[in-house]
């Protein structure tokens, strides 16, 4: 493991004693959770967006597997691509 320091206000160190206390796990343990917490937002997030982009693509549903099949074995018999 690496090792980390980060300075904070007497607030912020307040507030993570508060977490520490509540949680009964040493500080590192309480950071390491809240890293992994806030990353998990974020790719949430990096998720929700692409969805909404898909959505936007206005992409046609795909017909059944047999007209499927037929379209694609007539696309590809000879002179079959334009």
């Amino acid at each position: 493991m690496a090792r980390l320091d980060v300075r904070l206000d007497a607030e912020r160190r307040r507030r993570l004693e508060e977490l520490v206390k509540d949680r009964g796990v040493p500080i590192s343990e309480v950071v390491r959770r809240l890293i992994d917490d806030a990353y998990e937002g974020v790719v949430r997030e990096r998720r929700r967006q692409a969805v909404g982009r898909l959505i936007r693509l206005e992409v046609e549903d795909p017909p059944d597997a047999a007209t499927l099949s037929r379209e694609l074995e007539s696309a590809h018999e000879p002179g079959g691509l334009h």
